[in-house]
């Protein structure tokens, strides 16, 4: 498959490692038996929320980051490349941690069930520990989260920026509408025309209804002269189109 097509493999896959990591914090990693007498129960079961809540951001910001490659420009894609390996460096960091010191990290959840709270007094009550497969799980979603952001770095260089044409089109459209738009004048619009030193009467300025060509300034005569026309429409005329509802008061036929 081309490299150009890849970027919809890449996002579902990096969803998909996203849930991985939350599915493994969710799970049961270590069930903690207890010394008999020191606790009203003989284990403690620790869940990933409890040994590695970190989990939950982290799957929480890799979700977004995967989502917002659907729309990144070639800049960006790096920037989430590089943030998405420190994501992954972190999940996989968290759970060896947890699972190279199972005890410490089931500190709050045996704590709990003891009453103790100090980490020696923890290990005291703690005869064995039981370790799931959910935390190799986890540190696997990790690992494929860094190889994860290694790969869009490599391969996002083919991908299109559909964001580019698409906002060249829509601002194409939008002035093509601004062109065929129809120019309406009225008083307010020659006076807005005259305040910046434009002239209001001058040819191609004055609106004029659909099919009626209104000439400005009057008609010309045998000799040449301009006469005033009884269809002209000069400016602050009586005849002048008002939008403000006001075209009786003005003497608007």
């Amino acid at each position: 498959m081309k490299r150009s097509r890849s970027r919809p493999l890449v996002v579902v896959a990096g969803l998909a490692v996203a849930g991985i990591v939350m599915l493994a914090w969710t799970q049961t990693w270590f069930t903690v038996h207890l010394h008999a007498g020191t606790a009203v129960v003989p284990r403690v079961v620790a869940d990933g929320a409890a040994v590695v809540p970190q989990y939950t951001a982290l799957a929480i910001a890799s979700l977004a980051l995967f989502l917002a490659l659907t729309i990144a420009g070639r800049v960006l894609r790096v920037v989430l490349a590089a943030v998405e390996v420190l994501l992954g460096i972190a999940v996989v960091a968290t759970g060896v941690g947890a699972l190279t010191d199972p005890v410490g990290a089931s500190k709050g959840a045996v704590g709990e069930v003891a009453g103790v709270s100090d980490t020696g007094a923890v290990r005291q009550v703690v005869e064995r520990v039981d370790v799931t497969v959910w935390p190799a799980v986890g540190i696997a979603g990790g690992v494929l989260a860094v190889l994860l952001g290694v790969l869009v770095f490599v391969v996002q260089r083919s991908w299109p920026g559909p964001t580019r044409k698409y906002a060249a089109a829509t601002a194409g459209a939008a002035a093509d509408a601004r062109a065929a738009a129809p120019l309406h004048r009225d008083a307010i619009t020659d006076w807005d025309d005259l305040s910046a030193g434009a002239d209001p009467t001058a040819p191609g300025t004055v609106d004029t209804e659909p099919g009626a060509a209104r000439p400005v300034g009057g008609t010309a005569g045998p000799d040449g002269a301009l006469g005033e026309s009884p269809t002209a429409d000069t400016v602050g005329s009586d005849r002048r189109r008002s939008d403000d509802g006001a075209g009786a008061e003005r003497g608007a036929p």
